[in-house]
């Protein structure tokens, strides 16, 4: 069983030494002398839960910059659809090694996706060492055959390792009809699989909601059952305070995205509301063509500012956040982690305290949700093994060329 001992760490505001063992924190201790398979000189850093990310399309990342400043239905339905359509599973492949490379720089080592070809973006996330809950995706416009294989794929036994699993991702009420929503609803719970969609993110949704089924998009999900503990929910942004009781009873999980909801003109989401009725909140970055970064650093300024924009300045405060991004984001997944502890799955970010923009350090997690960006980050350990070490990861060049390449073939096709 592989070792890894970070010596003189801070930790909590304390200097600690850990011990990793295998995947797990076996013990924290004022000092633990013992030989270790890797040692690591903690001095001058300090040891964080690392990102969980709720909501991304990893490989959007291939589209970054491609399409901007418009609505939503446009930005879709005429530019991210059909650029889409061009794109192989090599490319899919390509686009998610660049997505989790960003992810792995900034800290995240975890995301749940939402997109098509799901095998090679488990491909990379194997690969590359990260967690990942990856989504197969149902909209009505595929066709039979691959519905058909959809809901196969989703039942048959797979060889992952531990830090992988399947999702259930119908797209959105407005691309998925009643009867393939209630076939997701009885997919994942068959299959005891988390349930990911978008919901209720725009205006246009709510008013073609309430024109064709007589109610809003939570409700007509309560109403099919889709609500739940395993369902997680990518916005959220339009609910009225009925709607935040009823996600609350069930437990639903909220994944605030507060860039793209911004850059898409999608709304403010309504954290005061949904914290006061108990509520399930976690962070999400989007795809890097509504964003246009994975950065969940920028998510967590981003959610705290615009909570307190329109409110009042002691909401949605940096603990709350730091939390939504690390401990909660875990434990809405079921992952046994987010946290420093012993017995904990070893996850955690090694941060430079001599970073300039972690200095005054009066509050290491104020820093973190208003000042960092990713250049304080030196170490990713995602279950129990270094992915980044002096903020570098293995074959990042070779990574970022591919994914050159493959974007000048797609913008000639």
């Amino acid at each position: 069983m592989n070792t890894i001992l970070i010596k003189k760490i801070k930790l909590n505001n304390s200097d600690k030494d850990i011990l990793i063992s295998g995947n797990r924190f076996e013990r924290i201790a004022d000092e633990i002398s013992i030989a270790a398979d890797i040692e690591i000189d903690g001095s001058g850093m300090a040891i964080i839960p690392p990102f969980y990310n709720g909501h991304c399309h990893s490989a959007m990342t291939l589209l970054r910059g491609y399409a901007d400043d418009m609505l939503l239905d446009k930005w879709l339905n005429e530019y991210i659809w059909p650029f889409e359509a061009k794109m192989s599973a090599a490319d899919i492949y390509a686009g998610s090694r660049l997505a989790i490379l960003e992810m792995i720089k900034s800290g995240t080592v975890f995301f749940c996706d939402m997109y098509w070809d799901e095998e090679q973006t488990i491909r990379a996330a194997e690969e590359m060492g990260v967690r990942a809950s990856i989504g197969v995706s149902m909209m009505d416009r595929l066709d039979h055959k691959t519905l058909k294989r959809n809901f196969e794929f989703l039942a048959e036994e797979h060889n992952y390792s531990s830090r992988i699993s399947l999702n259930v991702a119908p797209h959105a009420i407005y691309t998925v009809g009643k009867e393939l929503l209630c076939k997701c609803r009885d997919a994942a719970e068959k299959n005891n699989l988390t349930l990911s969609m978008h919901l209720a993110e725009t205006q246009k949704e709510i008013d073609d909601c309430l024109a064709e089924n007589n109610t809003t998009p939570v409700r007509y999900l309560e109403k099919l059952g889709l609500l739940g503990e395993n369902s997680v929910f990518a916005h959220v942004v339009h609910v009225d305070e009925g709607e935040a009781e009823i996600l609350a009873k069930t437990k639903s999980v909220i994944v605030h995205n507060p860039a793209s909801n911004m850059k898409l003109s999608s709304g403010v989401l309504k954290m005061s509301l949904l914290q006061e009725k108990g509520c399930r909140v976690m962070l999400g970055t989007d795809g890097t063509s509504s964003n246009n970064n994975l950065c969940m650093l920028d998510e967590m300024k981003l959610a705290a500012l615009l909570a307190k924009v329109s409110d009042r300045p002691d909401l949605a405060t940096a603990d709350e956040i730091f939390e939504m991004a690390t401990a909660k984001g875990a434990a809405y997944f079921n992952i046994n982690a987010g946290k420093i502890e012993e017995g904990k799955l070893a996850d955690a970010l090694l941060i430079n305290l001599k970073n300039e923009r972690l200095v005054p350090n009066y509050n290491l997690i104020s820093n973190l949700v208003y000042s960092a960006d990713c250049s304080c980050i030196d170490t990713v350990i995602c279950n129990g093994q270094i992915i980044m070490q002096n903020h570098k990861v293995k074959g990042e060049g070779e990574i970022i060329d591919e994914a050159i390449k493959v974007c000048e073939k797609l913008t000639k096709a």
